[in-house]
């Protein structure tokens, strides 16, 4: 995840590849920490990384997405 976080000098299409792409990165990470878990063969400390790693994900994607969804005037 080596993006810049200054969203404003992006355009849209480029905002929904790298939404892509961060989504994608969240499952496959995902899946790596249940697999690691089943087998019963990752240490607490790569636990933890990996899960760092898939919240920093979580947010890029959640920051993307409220500045692709256009604001609603109720």
């Amino acid at each position: 995840m080596n993006a810049p976080t200054d969203l404003s000098m992006k355009t849209d299409e480029v905002l929904r590849v790298e939404l892509a792409v961060f989504r994608r990165e969240h499952r496959d990470l995902d899946d790596a920490i249940h697999a690691l878990v089943e087998k019963g063969t990752a240490d607490q400390l790569t636990l933890q990384r990996l899960k760092k790693r898939k919240l920093r994900l979580k947010d890029m994607i959640a920051i993307i997405e409220d500045r692709l969804t256009p604001d609603i005037i109720a």
